[in-house]
């Protein structure tokens, strides 16, 4: 992104700043705050969870005893340990037990790019507050913002449908399913039983806020397109006898 503002931005030190707010009243601008404000709710739902999944173990001397694995973004699961039934360890049986998988690149990935999308339209959103002159006279402005909508609407897709798949293996990968797995739960004269997990429902919305970002941008390209000397010249031609 930063080669695509290169020549832009050497243009706006060119030009002096002029504040105008009627282009946030047209939908190129009211989409771009939408745009903004939709991905801070992105990385803040997903960026800043923390969780735990508790289990309840019975063993030699100890009878439905609390274990916990605390997890959080970026949901490197396998480095997650349950906390020990009791300092003996369930007299020897009971060995350090691990979540599973490593969901960290889905997470970033998604995370990163909402980060980059806010800091795009705060810069975006600069130029069409304090620029708009030079924005609709430069058409290099416009052609560049049209280039980075189209790349970011597909990151979006990407990004959206990679970390809800992500989010649905963390659930299995946190939830009751993984006792099975347990070699510890399988020693004689012990028992585990699920107790809880905390909700993810706040993971659930970042989804939610990330499929409403591949719309908005999906949907603004033509705005953006509108805007650029490629329209123009499409519309030169198709008036032309």
């Amino acid at each position: 992104w930063s080669g695509f503002l290169l020549v832009p931005l050497v243009s706006l030190k060119m030009a002096g700043l002029r504040v105008d707010f009627g282009l946030l009243l047209e939908p190129l601008g009211f989409i771009k705050v939408l745009e903004w404000i939709f991905s801070i709710f992105a990385f803040a739902t997903c960026g800043g969870f923390q969780g735990e999944t508790t289990l309840l173990v019975s063993c030699k001397g100890v009878v439905n005893k609390t274990v916990t694995a605390a997890f959080a973004y970026p949901f490197r699961l396998n480095t997650v340990v349950f906390s020990a039934p009791d300092p003996k360890l369930c007299g020897g049986t009971w060995t350090d037990v691990h979540l599973v998988g490593n969901f960290s690149s889905s997470a970033q990935f998604f995370v990163t790019l909402a980060v980059l999308v806010f800091l795009y339209c705060t810069a975006a959103l600069v130029v069409y507050i304090g620029y708009k002159h030079v924005y609709q006279r430069n058409s290099k402005f416009p052609q560049t913002d049209l280039a980075i909508t189209v790349i970011t609407a597909f990151l979006w897709l990407v990004s959206t449908f990679a970390w809800a798949k992500a989010l649905a293996d963390i659930k299995m990968s946190t939830g009751a399913s993984i006792i099975p797995g347990i070699e510890s739960c399988k020693a004689p004269g012990t028992t585990c039983r699920f107790a809880s997990v905390t909700s993810m429902g706040t993971l659930n919305v970042s989804v939610v806020f990330g499929m409403l970002n591949m719309v908005l941008w999906g949907g603004n390209v033509w705005f953006v397109y509108k805007d650029t000397n490629l329209h123009n010249q499409s519309n030169r031609i198709s008036q032309s006898p």
